[in-house]
C-alpha cells in the first residue's frame, strides 16, 4: 500500500479517533497510583512536574483519564514516558479544565430537562416537577409546564452527568501500548502556579562590624493540586521565555530529568544557571506558603557607611542652595564568602534586625539583592540616618567660554556635614561630575574611582561637624 506525506501526518488522528470510536473504556488513575514525584521551580512562575504512576492497562488502545494534573498545566508540554519494557505511543490528549461545579452543571444543560425538589415547609412532604433549564445567565430561568420561574425554587436533580465535566484538572491520554499490565509511568509538564523566592534574615551586632544570616526558600503553590513527598528543586537564574507561547518544552522536560541528586539544600551548576536540591521529600500543599532552609552563617564581618549622593546636573548652570539637612543614606556591605556562605545566592529580599538595650531585637531596613555569586560583594541599604544631616550649596558658578567647540564651566560647592551622634562617623561624599573635569581646589582630598565621580571620605566628629569646599572646572 502507498501512502504520501500527508497520509502519514494523519495517521495518529485516525487512530486515535479509531479509539474512541471503538468504545474503549475509560481508565483513571490518580495520585493514588503515585509512586514519586518531583517538582523543579523555577523564579518567575513556572515549575517543571514529573509525576510517576502504576498504571493498569491493556494491549492495544487506551483511554487515560490523568487526575490530579496542576490546573494550571501547560498542555502542549506533557510528555509521558513508559519506564518498563513496553512500548508506548501516545496518540492524542486533551487537558479538561472545565470543571465540575453547580453552575457548570446547569450551564451544561441548557434547554434539558431538569428534576425541581420541593419539601412542603409544614408537613416535609418532598415533591417532583420537571422543568427545563432555559438560561443561566445572571441567574437561573427555568420553564416548567405551566410558567416560567427565576431563581431555583428548591432542589435540582439531574439524570446524567456531562462526560466533559470533571470533578478535578484532569489530561486524557489517547494511547496505544504494546503489552498489557501493570506499567510505569511518568508525565513531565510545565505549568503555572508554582513560585519561590529567597528570603534573609540578619542580626547585626552592638557595633556594626559582624552580622548573623539565615536564608529561607519561600515557596507558593496555586497550580491547583499538591504534590505529596515531592522531590524539591530550585533553579535559580535569569531562564528565557518565549511569549505568550513557551516552545521546546519537551527538549527542556528532557534535559531536567538528567539532573543529579545532590547533598542536603547542595547548590550545583546547571547551564548559565544554580540548582538547589532539598535532601528530602516535602508536601507542598495547594493554597499553601511555606519556608524551606536555605543557609545559616555566623560572625560575617560587615562594613557600614553613610553616604551622601550628589547628581550631575548643578554642573552645568547656576542654582544657588541644593538642599538643607539632607537625608545621608544607610548601607551595609559584607562578601559572599566564608563558613556558611560561599555560595551563589539567589535574588530576594533580606531584612536586617538589630537588638536594642534590653536584648530585643528590632527591624532596622531591608533591601532586594539581585542573584550573586560567590565571593562576590552584597550591598544593603537599611534607611537614612537620622542623626547625620547635610547642607549643601553651590557657591560660585561661572561660563568661561561657548560655542562651536563646546562650552566650560566653573563651580564652586560647600557641603556642612553634621553628627549628632555620640560617636565620630565617616561620611562618604559621591560627587557624578559630567565632561572633561577637573578639581581646581579643595579642602579634602578627592578619589577618582571612576572617569565621572569624585569621592570624598569626611571624618565628621561626635556631636559636631565637618566643611568641604571644592572648585570644579567642566568642559562640555
Amino acid at each position: 500500500m502507498k501512502m504520501n506525506i500527508s497520509g502519514w501526518a494523519v495517521l495518529p488522528a485516525l487512530l486515535a479517533a479509531s479509539v474512541q470510536a471503538a468504545g474503549v473504556p475509560e481508565k483513571s488513575t490518580s495520585n493514588r497510583d503515585q509512586h514519586s514525584v518531583s517538582v523543579t521551580i523555577y523564579n518567575e512562575n513556572l515549575a517543571l512536574v514529573k509525576d510517576a504512576r502504576r498504571v493498569e492497562l491493556d494491549k492495544g488502545g487506551n483511554l487515560l483519564a490523568w487526575r490530579d494534573v496542576s490546573a494550571r498545566i501547560m498542555p502542549e508540554t506533557a510528555l509521558l514516558r513508559e519506564e518498563g519494557g513496553a512500548s508506548l505511543t501516545v496518540l492524542e490528549q486533551n487537558f479538561d479544565f472545565d470543571l465540575l461545579t453547580p453552575r457548570k452543571l446547569l450551564e451544561k444543560h441548557l434547554g434539558q430537562k431538569v428534576t425541581v425538589i420541593k419539601t412542603h415547609p409544614q408537613t416535609g412532604v418532598e415533591s417532583r416537577e420537571a422543568a427545563t433549564v432555559l438560561s443561566t445567565n445572571d441567574g437561573v430561568v427555568l420553564g416548567f409546564a405551566d410558567r416560567i420561574e427565576t431563581g431555583v425554587p428548591g432542589r435540582i436533580a439531574f439524570d446524567t452527568l456531562p462526560g466533559n465535566l470533571r470533578d478535578r484538572p484532569t489530561l486524557l491520554l489517547s494511547l496505544d501500548s504494546s503489552a498489557s499490565g501493570k506499567q510505569q509511568l511518568e508525565l513531565s509538564y510545565l505549568t503555572g502556579g508554582l513560585s519561590w523566592r529567597a528570603d534573609y534574615v540578619a542580626e547585626l551586632n552592638s557595633k556594626d562590624d559582624r552580622l548573623d544570616i539565615s536564608g529561607w526558600v519561600t515557596l507558593t503553590n496555586t497550580s491547583g493540586t499538591s504534590y505529596a513527598d515531592a522531590r524539591l528543586q530550585l533553579v535559580a537564574g535569569d531562564v528565557n521565555r518565549v511569549r505568550p507561547e513557551l516552545q521546546r518544552a519537551n527538549q527542556l522536560a528532557m534535559a531536567a530529568k538528567a539532573m543529579p541528586a545532590a547533598a542536603p539544600m547542595a547548590e550545583e551548576s546547571l547551564f548559565e544557571y544554580h540548582l538547589y536540591t532539598l535532601e528530602r521529600p516535602t508536601t507542598i500543599a495547594e493554597q499553601q506558603t511555606k519556608q524551606v532552609a536555605l543557609l545559616s552563617a555566623a560572625h560575617i564581618p560587615v562594613r557600614k557607611e553613610l553616604l551622601l549622593q550628589g547628581r550631575d546636573y548643578y554642573y552645568r548652570s547656576s542654582v544657588g542652595d541644593l538642599g538643607q539637612k539632607m537625608k545621608v543614606g544607610v548601607f551595609v556591605e559584607f562578601d559572599n564568602k566564608g563558613q556558611g556562605l560561599g555560595v551563589p545566592l539567589p535574588k530576594g529580599v533580606i531584612r536586617v534586625y538589630k537588638k536594642d538595650s534590653g536584648g530585643r531585637a528590632q527591624f532596622v531596613g531591608e533591601d532586594r539583592i539581585d542573584h550573586t555569586p560567590r565571593n562576590e560583594k552584597i550591598r544593603v541599604k537599611l534607611g537614612e540616618a537620622f542623626d547625620v544631616t547635610a547642607d549643601k550649596k553651590q557657591t560660585d558658578f561661572q561660563k568661561i567660554s561657548g560655542g562651536h567647540s563646546g562650552y566650560v564651566f566653573e563651580s564652586a560647592y560647600q557641603i556642612d556635614l553634621k553628627n549628632a551622634k555620640d560617636e565620630a562617623v565617616t561620611v562618604r561624599l559621591i560627587e557624578p561630575i559630567p565632561g572633561d573635569w577637573e578639581i581646581l581646589s579643595e579642602s579634602h582630598p578627592h578619589k577618582k574611582p571612576t572617569s565621572n565621580t569624585a569621592v570624598w571620605d569626611i571624618p565628621v566628629p561626635a556631636g559636631g561637624k565637618a566643611s568641604v569646599t571644592y572648585r570644579v572646572r567642566a568642559r562640555f
